[in-house]
């Protein structure tokens, strides 16, 4: 296969591929030619405008977009234009040379990590982007961290090496202080951040062209002696030799990437364009193609029993295509965006999407350059294309063609637990369904996007990763979907139990002048253990109340617990037991034994020592380790009960709490200000406790029963 064309933007096909004997052959010198790379790190790093530069550097593009103009190719959605800010992963692709790159531009954002996380699935190499004027910001350690924790190649580049102020030798050196000794630089940054010089291929500094700090020729060693430490041959001659051709440590280089032996870091300006071509140099000769990075971890079967397999990066072999992305356009349709790891699809294969015994047939193969689709008529191990108008694709998903793969799929990524809460009801009446449908869209989008149906408040709550991600959902139900909503804070589950046994009696009598209503019910309530739910026992004898009305009792029972006596808020965890009662051969119904066991319960709850109960969850804070402190103290203002504390390495550490619920809520912006955003944190429900009295009151406060007669 040779590298797709992306219309008239594409090389012709180079010699190397001409001259393959078979299509075979031409497919595997194609597969040498793939790179794929994912810009990740915190926002305003400048990862779109890297992009930019990268595809006018290439020729892609004829010049570069800006973001403060909306005129990006990744930046296309009319709610990034106007935050500017990437709030989705964008695909784009470019040549160098016959070298295809397939480049993914991610949001820095925390809130969007349901978006730039599934990035790392589709390619072989994570370029962390570190902003020079900042220095190391915690997205960028926690996407380190993620692409280590998946076995990626890694790369730092530092953006911004022309802004005022910038010390390069400092934030290098707070580069390995925060990633490791192993972060050595390929190139440095010479005549004041306005070129950069390259480490690697060149052992010596032109004239002209010193680096602003250090020595190419120091930082040559440097690499050298990291690199030959894979290879014990290397180690032997580099000690004879004093130094090994850089041309020739391609394979050992590689290696080093793989094992995370060597994480390169380059100096670049997207602005201005410096060091941005040297950087297409190292992505197209020192990056791995699909058949030198780390493979990733398939798992075959469902549950323990699954086993570890990966995928041949072979063309000729049955196809393993992963579904990193899914985008529903309202006029398009789905989109679905994979990364092919095994095999190669065409327009008209066959594919079965995981266990579902119906194939579809791709009707159209595409690539992507942000939002334009550029249809292509084959595509291979290591190439990320997208397939639309399939109704089956999801998040996740393994698309295949061979009936032994119905049950493989990628080792699942750990996103962070949405627990940013907002319930909506449509502004308009009859949207009811339109929205569910809209939800269940833009949750299909999102694996950090969580609906829900909450029955006991009849609330429907979308929770996120934060008060930005629930934000740009708002928008996107008014602007795209033309929902109109209006929103509130979820409630909060409260609930009431009783604390002793109780009884009481109630006769419900009503006289209308026809056929009248007589019921009276004796009953009494007793507390279960937390958790228990509900009992109901019928020890009525000689018939007080005929056994056709005992379900009335029993239903009036469960009316009155729903509603709440002394709050609003269901009743939970008692035993009601039917003692006796009275009946009337003409005046008795239904109605009345659900009236009076109503009442009855009423009046018993109220003897019985009513109290309101509140969710208790369990909380689970990563933070930097020098904040803690701060954070078990704030913890402790909510009325937390901090359990815990863990070191978790690269200067982060994880607290163990228990809270009540209602403290917690909005808690994201409270955790933000005490970690300059650097903190995150998951909710868990743990059981119900009793609130403190002067909760209680306030909740009692202005709560008058409702009379149903």
């Amino acid at each position: 296969m040779s590298s797709p064309a992306q219309g008239g933007r594409a090389a012709q096909p180079s010699s190397s591929t001409q001259s393959s004997s078979t299509p075979q052959a031409a497919d595997e010198a194609a597969i040498h030619r793939i790179r794929t790379l994912a810009l990740v790190g915190p926002a305003a790093s400048g990862k779109t405008t890297l992009s930019e530069a990268l595809l006018q550097a290439s020729g892609t593009i004829g010049a570069a977009g800006n973001v403060e103009r909306g005129s990006t190719v990744s930046d296309w959605d009319v709610i990034e234009r106007r935050m500017q800010h990437s709030l989705q992963t964008s695909v784009m692709n470019l040549l160098h040379g016959d070298v295809r790159v397939h480049l993914l531009d991610t949001p820095g954002n925390a809130d969007f990590l349901g978006q730039s996380l599934p990035a790392l699935e589709a390619v072989e190499t994570a370029a962390v982007l570190v902003n020079a004027t900042a220095g190391v910001e915690p997205m960028a350690r926690q996407m380190m961290a993620w692409a280590g924790e998946r076995g990626l190649d890694r790369l730092v580049i530092v953006n911004r090496i022309d802004a005022p102020g910038v010390k390069p030798a400092d934030l290098l050196a707070e580069i390995q202080a925060a990633f490791g000794r192993e972060c050595l630089p390929l190139n440095l940054p010479a005549n004041g951040g306005r070129e950069v010089v390259d480490c690697w291929f060149r052992p010596e500094a032109e004239p002209g062209h010193e680096a602003d700090f250090s020595s190419v020729a120091a930082a040559h060693r440097a690499l050298v002696e990291q690199v030959v430490e894979v290879d014990a041959a290397f180690v032997e001659r580099y000690l004879e030799e004093g130094d090994v051709d850089a041309r020739e440590l391609h394979a050992p280089l590689e290696q080093a990437l793989r094992e995370g032996h060597l994480i390169p870091v380059v100096f670049v300006s997207a602005k201005t364009g410096a060091g941005v071509a040297q950087l297409l140099d190292v992505i197209a000769q020192l990056l791995p193609d699909p058949t030198e990075g780390n493979l990733p971890d398939f798992l075959r079967g469902e549950g323990e029993s699954a086993t570890l397999m990966h995928a041949a990066v072979d063309p000729a072999a049955h196809v393993l295509a992963h579904v990193f992305k899914v985008a529903i356009d309202p006029y398009v349709g789905k989109l679905g965006i994979l990364r092919i790891h095994q095999g190669s699809i065409t327009p008209n294969s066959l594919l079965v999407v995981g266990d579902a015994r119906k194939p579809f047939k791709v009707g159209h193969l595409f690539m992507l350059q942000g939002k334009d689709h550029v249809e292509v008529q084959r595509a291979g191990p290591g190439d990320i294309v997208a397939v639309a108008k399939v109704d089956e694709i999801a998040f996740d998903a393994v698309l295949h063609d061979a009936p032994e793969d119905d049950h493989i799929h990628l080792k699942p990524l750990s996103f962070p637990h949405p627990v940013h809460g907002l319930a909506l009801k449509p502004r308009r009446h009859g949207d009811e369904q339109r929205l569910a449908e809209v939800l269940a869209k833009l949750a299909a989008e999102d694996p950090c996007l969580r609906i829900e149906q909450v029955a006991s408040t009849h609330e429907t709550v979308v929770y996120g990763l934060g008060e930005l991600h629930l934000r740009v959902l708002l928008e996107r139900l008014r602007e795209t979907y033309r929902v109109e909503v209006d929103t509130a804070p979820p409630r909060i589950a409260y609930r009431e139990t009783l604390t002793r046994t109780a009884q009481a009696q109630f006769r419900h009598k009503k006289q209308t002048g026809g056929a009248g209503q007589f019921g009276e019910v004796h009953l009494q309530v007793d507390p279960l253990p937390r958790g228990a739910g509900f009992e109901f026992v019928d020890l009525v004898k000689g018939g007080a109340i005929p056994g056709v009305y005992i379900p009335a009792v029993e239903k009036g029972v469960r009316l009155a617990m729903e509603a709440g006596v002394i709050s609003g808020h269901p009743v939970v965890d008692v035993r009601v037991t039917v003692l006796d009662g009275k009946h009337h051969s003409v005046d008795s119904k239904e109605i009345a034994f659900v009236t009076a066991a109503k009442k009855a319960f009423v009046a018993a709850m109220r003897e019985a020592g009513p109290a309101v109960l509140e969710p208790v969850v369990d909380v689970e804070i990563h933070a930097p380790e020098a904040l803690i402190g701060d954070i078990t103290g704030d913890l402790a203002s909510r009325r937390g009960e901090v359990r815990g504390t863990d070191t978790l390495g690269a200067g982060l550490a994880c607290v163990r709490a228990r809270a009540p619920q209602s403290e917690l809520s909005g808690y994201q912006l409270r955790l933000n200000a005490l970690t300059r955003g650097a903190g995150r944190y998951t909710l868990t429900y743990a059981h119900h406790d009793p609130v403190p009295p002067a909760v209680q009151a306030e909740l009692m406060k202005g709560w008058q029963l409702r009379d149903d007669d």
